[in-house]
């Protein structure tokens, strides 16, 4: 591309010194022949006035007296009746410029200039219009340059901006460079690349949302067959097995709940449901780590209350809750429902040292942890809540006491009149 900007750029500046350079030279050429032909002419009058201002007034006229009137190169012959004729200054040999006045008194002047003196000035002419060509060529070669590497060098830098996010860097570089075509391209480089990352970002996200979602949903399911493997009752192994079933259901509902969120989090099939029934599915499926751990899960307060959200996210988010508190907490966790206002609140809590101070404030920040885990948890846990109308709080620091407020009106249904009307 430089090389054509400037190849292109060079032809122009040609053809435009081809046709005004060669006007310029006719036109040049012109006029110092006419004013060569000016000036001899102008010679011939002045020298004939001369002689005849000597002849009135009686005095010599000869070669001696006129050659000071003759410039040096110039050439004159003065006839004068009844006298010979005059000869002043070198006759000049080959082609000539002449011109002849006739004086009053029946003189005449025949004044000669050679013509050679009219090419060495024409010369001097179009070596002056051929220096000025050449500044005006390296000019436009260096201005030809500057624009080139103008254009180019934004293309150069927008291919590596498209080449990276090909490769994976979805950065966006921000640059302009004062062209507005060129600035267009780069503002559409920027919103892809931003679109990228943010896609980018949602799938890292869904991924790690559904390692920490899937983790413990499977090491259940691993253990209910183990235990299928190890006991040769045929009563057990069908208990087991319902067990099983019902946990390949959530885990099936968890991989839906956690493709929908990515989608748009705030899509949901909110229903009316019991909360004991969720309470006692976890309580069921977290006993074995709890007695395997030493320690306890129960349950209290209110019961048969029932609340308006998705059962499957509901569970999700308690059993983020009790593992957190197997992770980090300590002695019995007990589940806790009571009843505030219009809302159903089941409290998590454990027997732990609770959460640092330093925390309390940003517990549900993802990558966000009190120990070497993921930190993705109670993140996950809080945004589930939140798609599903809820909200997930942190009540007391030390002990710990995280609280789940579902809503237990349901929402209200949307009517034709409700829908926006279409004009």
């Amino acid at each position: 591309m430089r090389r054509r900007l400037i190849q292109s750029t060079l032809a122009v500046v040609l053809v435009v010194i081809a046709v005004f350079g060669v006007s310029l030279v006719i036109v040049e050429t012109r006029t110092i022949s006419n004013s060569a032909q000016e000036r001899v002419d102008s010679e011939a009058l002045r020298l004939a006035s001369i002689v005849d201002s000597r002849l009135l007034g009686a005095e010599t006229v000869n070669a001696e007296i006129l050659r000071d009137q003759v410039a040096p190169g110039q050439y004159a012959v003065i006839g004068i009746p009844g006298h010979a004729p005059i000869e002043v200054g070198v006759k000049p040999t080959g082609d000539v410029i002449h011109s002849t006045a006739t004086g009053e008194q029946g003189e005449t002047v025949r004044m000669e200039e050679p013509r050679s003196s009219v090419t060495r000035e024409v010369g001097r002419t179009l070596l002056i219009i051929g220096l000025v060509a050449l500044l005006a060529v390296i000019a436009a070669v260096l201005l030809a340059i500057r624009q080139a590497n103008r254009l180019a060098s934004p293309l150069t830098d927008l291919a590596e901006t498209a080449e990276r996010l090909g490769s994976g860097d979805p950065r966006p570089r921000h640059k302009r460079y004062g062209v507005p075509e060129l600035d267009r391209v780069a503002d559409v480089l920027d919103g892809s690349a931003e679109r990228i990352a943010r896609m980018l970002t949602a799938e890292r996200r869904l991924a790690a949302d559904a390692s920490h979602q899937l983790r413990t949903p499977l090491t259940a399911l691993s253990m209910r067959l183990e235990e299928i493997t190890l006991t040769d009752d045929p009563d057990t192994v069908k208990e087991e097995a319902n067990v099983a079933l019902t946990q390949v259901e959530r885990l099936t509902d968890v991989v839906e709940r956690l493709l929908t969120n990515s989608r748009d989090p705030r899509t949901g099939s909110a229903v009316t449901f019991d909360i004991d029934e969720v309470i006692q599915q976890q309580i069921a499926e977290w006993r074995p780590a709890y007695r395997s751990a030493g320690r306890a899960i129960v349950s209290s307060g209110k019961r048969h209350l029932r609340a308006v959200g998705t059962p499957g996210a509901v569970a999700q988010v308690l059993a983020a809750l009790i593992e957190n508190s197997l992770m980090h907490g300590g002695g019995t966790v007990a589940l806790r429902t009571r009843v505030t206002g219009n809302q159903a609140v089941v409290e998590v809590t454990d027997e732990g040292p609770g959460v640092p101070a330093d925390l309390g404030a940003r517990i549900f920040e993802r990558t966000i942890s009190g120990r070497n885990s993921t930190g993705i948890g109670l993140a996950v846990a809080r945004d589930l809540a939140e798609a599903d109308g809820g909200r997930l709080e942190l009540l007391q620091a030390q002990p710990p006491v995280f609280g789940l407020f579902l809503s237990r009106t349901p929402p209200p249904k949307r009517t034709a009149e409700d829908l926006p009307t279409v004009r």
